[in-house]
């Protein structure tokens, strides 16, 4: 993936833009949220990015790839080698030519990105009404609102309002453009059994999934940050000795 290294002052811009509610295309409100991993100094919470993944993985990696995402970087979550190896390996891939000249399947190494739930994008629109589910791996960045957007698309599934008609495989969502959406609520409670005991509710899972989806986006957020810092403060650092510099040269000239 793709690093990115943004200094301080661009996240300060990032975070005030954000400042507000955020308005999706179609003018749709996106109520702020707080995330751990926000400001300048925020870090990604371990805990909440392996509910997430288990939430990403039990109920979204059937339709949805993270292409740009390889098993190996799961060590971020704080996995050991040996579970990122076991995660891999319930997975398979295509390699090869072996030495007959012959492709042939083998379990997924931590190595290999993330495999795709479909061979092609042929296969997703035929298993999903003619409709392409979008790869996850840069969603937070992609769309206007960011992880403020994902948490309320997940969690803006309602009852329609009895004087609005929905189409036949559309659905009501406060958090989407138009609030008709094509994908079929994807979070129930208790949806799936965080490991941690933690109570799995929609908002719980969505905030977790959210986090996970963000990590993906920008695994190298925290360094980017820290690198930013160091960058200031060396400005700082080097602003001030400057000014000094100046003065002691200049003290005598009037």
């Amino acid at each position: 993936m793709i690093a990115r290294i943004k200094t301080l002052a661009a996240t300060a811009l990032v975070a005030s833009a954000l400042a507000g509610p955020a308005l999706a295309a179609g003018e749709v409100e996106i109520p702020k949220q707080d995330w751990t991993f926000g400001g300048v100094f925020g870090t990604f919470d371990r805990a909440s990015l392996q509910r997430g993944f288990q939430v990403y993985q039990n109920v979204c990696a059937s339709c949805h790839g993270l292409k740009f995402v390889a098993y190996r970087n799961l060590a971020d979550l704080g996995y050991n080698e040996d579970e990122i190896k076991a995660i891999a390996a319930e997975k398979e891939v295509s390699d090869g030519p072996n030495d007959s000249g012959e492709m042939f399947n083998r379990p997924a190494k931590p190595s290999d990105r993330f495999v795709s739930p479909f061979a092609n994008d042929e296969a997703a629109r035929a298993s999903n009404g003619g409709a392409l589910p979008p790869d996850l791996s840069l969603m937070v960045d992609a769309r206007v609102g960011g992880a403020d957007y994902m948490y309320a698309l997940l969690t803006g599934y309602k009852d329609a309002p009895a004087d609005m008609k929905i189409p036949d495989g559309m659905y009501y969502n406060t958090g989407f453009a138009g609030q008709q959406i094509a994908m079929p609520q994807p979070l129930f409670p208790d949806g799936v059994t965080y490991g941690d005991n933690t109570p799995a509710t929609i908002a719980q899972q969505a905030r977790d999934v959210t986090t996970f989806l963000a990590w993906a986006s920008e695994p190298n957020l925290e360094q980017s940050k820290r690198t930013g810092v160091m960058v200031i403060l060396f400005l700082l650092v080097f602003t001030g000795l400057l000014y000094a510099t100046k003065r002691k040269i200049w003290a005598n000239v009037h």
